[in-house]
């Protein structure tokens, strides 16, 4: 027994219908971190995928975890040639917080992922160096091998922060750039990931 609103199948045969199109995840590529200088993607090679094939990819990070004692961030950045990354970026970033023993808790604007500049974006600022402290992302790049227009990118983080505290991040922003973009790393600020997996996807 279906259920029709307006022309279209909401319910049928129990199955949950949105209405809206319908897309699939394609597996592309799974980078293990382990005492990794940074996990790269490049087009074209090992079998990378970062072209007009698809108009969304998604990047899965998961339990990124750093090498280094310090106070540590984990960042990206892209390049139009495969080599050099320091393409030209604007950013945004909300999040909100709560302390483990219940002393802070907020919603802000920031920390400020960066002005317009090439250098390496921040996506997870000071993750929990101890041995269960790691921080998990959905990062989205969206039509990178476009010409004509910018790039932009969304991203949902979370992660265990020195605090201890947990974070949640929106962030969102744009390659300025009409050059298609051909590859992305994901690093530390110092020190290497120590241990964690990026999995990327290419959504149709």
């Amino acid at each position: 027994m279906g259920l029709i609103s307006n022309g279209t199948t909401i319910f049928d045969a129990g199955a949950l219908d949105s209405g809206l199109a319908k897309g699939s995840m394609t597996l592309i590529k799974k980078l293990t971190a382990s005492s990794s200088a940074n996990l790269t993607f490049i087009h074209g090679t090992a079998n990378v995928v970062l072209d007009s094939t698809y108009k969304e990819y998604l990047f899965i990070v998961n339990n990124m975890h750093p090498g280094a004692t310090s106070e540590v961030d984990f960042k990206f950045n892209m390049t139009t040639d495969g080599s050099n990354f320091n393409v030209e970026k604007q950013g945004t970033m909300m999040e909100n917080l709560h302390n483990e023993n219940n002393s802070t808790s907020l919603l802000r604007y920031g920390p400020d992922p960066g002005d317009l500049e090439t250098g390496d974006f921040m996506l997870m600022g000071s993750i929990n160096r101890d041995a269960d402290g790691c921080g998990v992302c959905l990062f989205r790049l969206y039509n990178p091998a476009s010409t004509t227009f910018l790039k932009h990118y969304s991203a949902d983080i979370q992660l265990t922060h020195t605090g201890p505290r947990s974070y949640h991040r929106l962030a969102a922003g744009y390659a300025n750039t009409t050059s298609a973009i051909t590859g992305v790393r994901f690093l530390m600020n110092t020190g290497n990931i120590d241990t964690g997996t990026i999995t990327l996807y290419g959504i149709s």
